[in-house]
């Protein structure tokens, strides 16, 4: 379970990207975050991941608050997290492979179960033909389903991602989309954010709006 309390963000200078938001998401829940650009909905997701610290309120996660993580707790936190952000953070100096073989090196898993899993991540994106490139050589889009296929390999319980469809066609997106269903249907929760309002009408779940950085009932 995911549980905001009185949550404000402020930057560096003063800006405040939330203000006061309480949110819980249930176990198993499919949420979509919407709202014009600058609204909260990336700082939300950071949160959440422990990527950001509250300035007030609580963010707790699974009975954790992140906000008052150590450090030395964070990649053990986020082993059961997929992440997914407009950043990528890839790897440029290792094999889309090796890329995506990362999460799996932190939680112990090498070898051939490693490898196949790997490869199955890869070949729900469209990227098993494209292993041995650099991400450099990747398209935007082919990045983007690179991200996703790092993020869904361990398979988590827990999948956080902002405009994980943006850089893609409408072909890849309803794939990406009908994928993180079939997650959701087996009990993964999904917070994604989006300006797409059909996937919000196509796939269902629970839509919540943020409007200059506080929930807009």
């Amino acid at each position: 379970m995911i549980e905001l309390s009185g949550v404000t963000k402020r930057y560096p200078g003063g800006h405040e990207a939330l203000s006061d938001v309480s949110l819980t998401i249930n176990q198993g829940e499919l949420v979509f975050l919407t709202g014009h650009s600058g609204a909260g909905k990336s700082t939300l997701l950071k949160l959440v991941a422990a990527i950001e610290r509250p300035t007030v309120g609580h963010v707790i996660v699974n009975s954790q608050n992140v906000g008052r993580m150590k450090r030395p707790a964070l990649p053990f936190f986020r082993r059961n997290i997929g992440l997914i952000f407009q950043d990528h953070k890839l790897l440029y100096d290792r094999s889309v492979f090796d890329n995506v073989l990362l999460p799996l090196h932190i939680q112990g898993l090498t070898g051939n179960d490693a490898a196949k899993r790997v490869r199955a991540s890869l070949d729900k994106v469209g990227l098993l033909k494209k292993e041995k490139a650099k991400p450099i050589t990747l398209s935007g889009g082919e990045q983007q389903r690179l991200c996703i296929a790092r993020a869904i390999v361990s398979r988590p319980a827990l999948v956080l991602a902002d405009e994980p469809t943006a850089n893609l066609d409408d072909a890849y997106a309803k794939d990406i989309m009908d994928m993180f269903r079939a997650f959701n249907e087996v009990g993964v929760t999904l917070l994604i954010s989006t300006h797409d309002q059909d996937l919000i009408q196509r796939y269902g779940g629970r839509n919540v709006h943020l409007a200059y950085g506080k929930l807009v009932a």
